[in-house]
């Protein structure tokens, strides 16, 4: 044996890692008490503090970085509304956007009212063509080194590059674009994580169509479904669903009578963070002056149950950590939130009723039903 020359069975692990990651030229082998590729990053706010708070057990989280996230919705409940606010919350964190629309719906007036920077230096704009053309330019993309944020805007209506080059025969490339993301899925994983970039996938819910009376029971449980195939749903780290109730006071309206906005229902169908059926509801405005999640004007909603807040007929009393009280009404809610020391208060019951009570609960499957029960009543 030539002098120098390791037996590999005295190679130590440490080395063997270097090697591991040297031979496919990519960090593969990870020590995990020195760095653990599979954790979050960070996190994207998604500009309603509510939903934020279910989203990961424990902390207010958002979108998260690095990984696969879905946010799919039945028509008009907000979907690209949420997605830009996500887009300028990224980009306070100095992560550069990249936005995919395959419904021309987009003009930058509205990305300019949800607070995004349209500057070349912060934001592309990218007509999605095919899905094949989508995936490739994000694989493209990920060799840049630089923290991204890639929108898709929409899953459903990208057409695949066989969709676009035939007729209008709905069995031409029948299952082709499920085929094509479970493939590009797999691929842009790990690549994703690595990177620190995300990938927000926008989709629509359609309504399942029952032919048998077993279909039949299962749809009056869960009614709709994602377009695309289920590559997705097994990808995605985090699946939120946007519905809305179709009530006159869903609605909001101005002082003239116009509807500005609607109430939407956000329900977490999967989160590898925390538990799926958790939900939250709050209310996007699209008026003239700008395009917003009404925030803080939820809260109220949120921690209502709470046993610092009392009711006694129109009036609620705010109960303080020192047992002092403050007397106010639901209608003046914003008004209230003016105050300092009432807002502080306020979000800190946010984080007991929200975030505490959840993290105290962990384990518990029966607190899980309790929670989720008492969000749908």
């Amino acid at each position: 044996m030539a002098r120098g020359k390791v037996k590999t069975g005295n190679v130590s692990m440490s080395d063997m890692m270097k090697r591991l990651n040297k031979k496919y030229g990519m960090e593969v082998a990870h020590d995990l008490n020195q760095e653990n590729p599979t954790e979050v990053k960070g996190w994207i706010p998604t500009g309603s503090r509510w939903l934020d708070s279910i989203i990961c057990k424990g902390q207010k989280a958002g979108i998260p970085i690095g990984k696969i996230s879905e946010i799919a919705g039945l028509s008009a409940t907000g979907k690209s509304y949420m997605a830009a606010c996500i887009a300028a919350e990224a980009q306070k964190q100095g992560i550069y956007v990249v936005y995919f629309d395959s419904e021309s719906a987009i003009d930058p007036a509205f990305l300019s009212k949800a607070g995004i920077n349209t500057d070349p230096d912060c934001f592309m704009y990218i007509q999605a063509i095919t899905v094949e053309q989508v995936l490739e330019m994000v694989e493209e993309f990920l060799g840049m080194e630089r923290r991204m944020l890639f929108i898709w805007d929409s899953i459903a209506n990208t057409p695949t590059d066989s969709d676009k080059e035939g007729g209008f025969n709905p069995n031409a490339s029948v299952g082709k674009k499920a085929r094509t993301l479970s493939l590009a899925f797999q691929k842009l994983t790990i690549p994703l994580a690595n990177a620190e970039c995300t990938l927000l996938c926008l989709n629509q819910l359609k309504q399942k169509i029952a032919s048998t009376h077993a279909e039949k029971i299962e749809v009056m449980s869960e009614p709709y479904t994602t377009p695309g195939g289920k590559s997705l749903v097994y990808a995605s780290s985090l699946r939120i669903w946007l519905t809305k109730r179709k009530s006159k006071s869903a609605f909001v309206t101005d002082e003239n009578g116009f509807t500005i906005g609607s109430e939407v229902k956000a329900t977490l169908k999967k989160s590898r963070f925390g538990t799926e059926r958790r939900q939250c509801t709050f209310q996007i405005t699209w008026g003239d002056d700008e395009v917003r999640i009404m925030d803080e004007e939820s809260w109220f909603e949120a921690i209502k149950g709470s046993e610092f807040i009392k009711q006694s007929g129109a009036w609620y009393t705010l109960v303080y950590d020192n047992g002092e009280e403050q007397k106010f009404q639901a209608t003046r809610w914003m008004e209230y939130l003016r105050d300092p020391r009432f807002r502080q208060r306020v979000e800190e019951l946010m984080d007991i009723e929200v975030i505490g009570k959840y993290k105290d609960r962990i384990g518990d499957i029966t607190a899980f039903e309790d929670i989720d029960a008492g969000a749908e009543d």
